[in-house]
């Protein structure tokens, strides 16, 4: 799918008021403005112990480079608070007896917003006069204390300063090493030649929907995010070999967080862009309580730009979406917190071609037929979770979710004619026989609950045990046009129940101040048809003396398949339906991962990593002559009898050099280089549609402070360069002159012996960003210009036969040259 930013985009600079716009803001980020004052504003938050959640009585935590120091201690609950200090960027040490120092580095600073942290630390194996510890700079590191290897957090502040992120957190994932997306525009994510359907995404804690409007039928993807930058805390993100705590996922897992909203004071942050319009509300519920909420809604700018009749934008995708979290503590009965998530998105396409947005089957090939494409898409979760400390050593996590999401397509068709005179002179087209073709209604609900228990036993040993259950709803239909006319088949059509039940047991063992170890078994069990696995987790993590350290790691992993391939109704040579794969098992991988890191300095970190992936029992067409496999599925779903009789690999090499931001610049390269292999019951081995082969990515930012006259005011540049190989297609029908043989009156046009065999083309991507920050008394005012694929580069992804093209071939390619400006203001 062509993402409709583009469109969004298109539409609004159609507009006088937005050129204008686009222009001053132009002129402010080349010049400045010049009212501002040296301001200053509070940093709070509280410290726990990294392992059992206590809080840390009597911590220390100072402003590095502060003159004299400002610092403070934490109180009997852990909390702390800082005032009068500086806006701008800080660095803060942490220090407390007994436990290993910690620099938390890139605190930004603005004059709206009280700074509130939730910190942890880890408490030293060794005693205090025995060795000198020196404060650790965890940039980059999973704040999950259980993952040695193939694991970073993202921050809300990196999500806001890397090009091309548009506060996306699915976006920004493709600037790492080993992650890539379509690049036609969808915020799908791609990690080590894995389909993105089999990436888990994880709200608070627990499994959650796609989290995209936009969602297609396979609901691995879409346009936007429903998740707003303004209300996430920092996340993890795990591309391999898993800790036991995760299950049912293959590719990776995106552990999202929310933030609490501020406990003392009110606060609210607007927003307006050219994709959406959003206002943000937190604060107590009561003084001295030191309960919160926090609130975010958005809505899409072309949609109110629309209702306004500001301009006739007439077909323009509209969307809206929702987060909120409630936390209530309490004295004796632990810390409740109630969250939600939801998003409601449609749009109405006419004349739809791929290069525009993907529709199912291959009517839109017909040279007289045109479709239109009306989708609409929604999605709600909604949880409470608890946290209960047992004692000072462990404490008890439990979560209840219940969500719902639904995809509702129809595609409408009509055939067009050409009327002409007696003379034969052509007088007009003429649209006939307007007719729905595919009718879609997904629809799915779930019921969750989790529980885990952690113990820290001592300082070198912690155990976490947990459970998990599902009860996952799904309710089906779809119908479509076969290839005769006015023919209609139901492709899929149930409703069903399916239970899961996952457990889990995990131990960390700190072998010694240099040697950690996490080891654990993850349980995973299918109701539908009694499937279950015992999967072995192991990560070592070694610190070697010259700043290095040497991980490695091993998992066996599972996933259930997408749903529809159990409850597919199949034609048998009699003409009756059965439904063959409700017996399928679960898809199965060996997850080998070996990497060495190496730390120059505070601020600088090289890293290496390998890996291999064995994946077997993947489901397969039961024909020895097909090449079809369900990890390759996309939109295009096929109804056919599966075994788990496919195999496959994934196996590639991760090189990252990275400077984490330290005086106002930074920088990021990396490159991948891999390969993503299957093997279906025709015995060829051939790439996955997913197999790019290579990645590379150039991050490079800088920010210039103190400017105007009060030297209050930050002008920020950030930039980035990628390259990568195509993702493989299966092509059109070609003779050996390579001359197109395709036969739309037999709805012949793909060549599946040659399916995935080559890409079209490698693609490549410039994007710039600049933002200008500049505080006021009561505010901080922020105005984003991101410039994306600056060279309007539209490389070839696919390819599709349409008959108006020169040599009949369309092509869907990059989506082009379109700028995002957003203004933002904090008070």
């Amino acid at each position: 799918m062509l993402y409709n930013i583009e469109l969004i985009v298109y539409y609004l600079n159609k507009t006088i008021a937005m050129k204008k716009l686009i222009t001053l803001a132009s002129l402010i980020l080349v010049f400045g403005v010049t009212s501002a004052q040296q301001l200053t504003q509070t940093i709070r938050g509280v410290i726990k112990d990294n392992e059992s959640n206590t809080s840390l009585i009597g911590a220390t935590v100072i402003v590095l480079g502060s003159d004299p120091i400002i610092g403070a201690t934490t109180d009997i609950n852990g909390n702390f608070r800082i005032e009068n200090v500086p806006t701008g960027r800080i660095n803060l040490e942490l220090s407390y007896i007994g436990y290993e120092p910690k620099v938390i580095p890139n605190v930004v600073v603005n004059s709206g917003k009280e700074v509130l942290l939730n910190l942890t630390m880890q408490e030293s194996m060794v005693k205090m006069e025995e060795v000198v510890i020196v404060a650790n700079v965890n940039k980059g590191e999973a704040a999950n204390d259980m993952a040695m290897l193939s694991a970073r957090s993202i921050s809300s502040e990196e999500t806001s300063r890397y090009a091309g992120g548009f506060n996306d957190p699915s976006r920004i994932m493709s600037n790492f090493a080993g992650v890539t997306a379509t690049q036609d525009g969808s915020n799908d994510i791609i990690v080590r030649g894995n389909s993105p359907k089999y990436v888990q995404w994880r709200l608070e804690g627990i499994q959650i929907t796609n989290p995209n409007h936009f969602g297609d039928q396979s609901a691995v993807g879409g346009a936007v995010s429903t998740l707003n930058n303004n209300v996430l805390a920092t996340s993890d993100f795990y591309t391999g070999a898993f800790t036991a705590e995760y299950g049912d996922a293959l590719s990776a897992v995106y552990d999202v967080k929310l933030r609490a909203g501020n406990n003392e004071k009110y606060e609210a942050v607007f927003g307006f862009g050219l994709l959406g319009t959003d206002i943000t509300l937190e604060g107590p519920f009561k003084k001295g309580y030191g309960g919160s909420f926090i609130a975010n809604y958005r809505y899409s700018t072309a949609s109110v730009i629309a209702d306004l009749g500001l301009a006739d934008i007439n077909g323009i995708p509209k969307f809206q979406d929702a987060s909120y979290k409630l936390v209530f503590p309490t004295k004796s009965l632990g810390t409740f917190s109630v969250f939600g998530l939801g998003g409601y998105s449609s749009f109405l396409f006419e004349d739809v071609k791929p290069d525009t947005w993907e529709t199912p089957g291959n009517r839109f090939m017909i040279a007289d037929i045109n479709e239109d494409y009306k989708k609409r898409s929604y999605l709600l979760n909604q949880g409470i979770n608890h946290t209960f400390n047992i004692n000072k050593n462990s404490y008890v996590n439990s979560t209840l979710l219940y969500s719902h999401e639904g995809i509702d397509d129809d595609i409408y068709e009509d055939r067009f004619i050409q009327i002409f005179d007696e003379e034969g002179n052509h007088l007009r087209d003429s649209t006939v026989d307007y007719t729905r073709n595919l009718i879609g209604r997904l629809k799915k609900s779930s019921y969750r609950a989790s529980v885990t228990y952690n113990n820290k036993i001592n300082s070198q040993h912690k155990i976490q045990v947990g459970s998990k259950y599902a009860l996952l709803g799904y309710e089906f239909f779809q119908s479509q046009f076969t290839e005769t006319p006015g023919d209609r088949t139901t492709l899929v059509d149930f409703n069903e129940n399916v239970s899961t039940v996952r457990n889990f047991v995990s131990w960390k063992y700190r072998i010694n101040e240099r040697l950690t170890m996490v080891s654990g078994v993850h349980n995973m069990n299918v109701l539908l048809n009694n499937k279950s696995t015992i999967e072995p987790r192991v990560a070592f993590s070694l610190r070697l003396n010259n700043g290095g350290s040497l991980n490695a790691g091993y998992g066996k992993h599972s996933n259930m398949e997408s749903i529809h391939n159990y409850f597919a109704k199949v034609e048998q040579e009699d003409g009756s339906l059965t439904e063959p794969n409700k017996n399928l098992g679960l898809l199965k991988a060996h997850h080998y991962v070996l990497g060495y890191e190496k730390r120059f300095g505070k601020n600088i970190r090289a890293k290496i990593e390998g890996y291999y992936q064995d994946l077997y029992n993947l489901p397969v067409a039961n024909d020895p002559n097909s090449y079809y496999a369900t990890i390759n599925e996309g939109l295009e779903f096929q109804y056919i009898d599966l075994v788990n009789e496919g195999t496959g690999k994934n196996y590639g090499v991760e090189i990252s050099l990275e400077r984490f931001f330290n005086r106002n610049f930074y920088y990021m390269v990396n490159t991948s280089l891999y390969q993503s292999k299957y093997t279906a019951l025709d015995g060829i081995e051939r790439n996955t549609r997913y197999n790019g082969n290579y990645l590379a990515n150039l991050l490079f930012g800088k920010e210039f402070t103190k400017l105007g006259k009060k030297q209050n005011q930050t002008l920020a540049l950030n930039s980035k360069i990628f390259f990568a190989g195509g993702q493989k297609i299966i092509p059109l029908l070609r003779d050996e002159q390579g001359n197109l043989a395709v036969d739309p009156e037999n709805n012949n046009y793909w060549d599946y012996s040659k399916a995935y065999e080559n890409s079209i083309e490698d693609v490549y991507q410039i994007i710039l960003s600049a933002s200008y920050k500049w505080n006021k008394p009561k505010a901080t005012h922020e105005l984003f210009l991101n410039l994306d694929n600056i060279t309007n580069n539209k490389g070839r992804i696919n390819e599709f036969y349409d008959a108006s093209e020169p040599g009949s071939v369309g092509y869907l390619t990059q989506f082009g040259f379109f700028p995002n400006l957003m203004y933002r203001v904090y008070f």
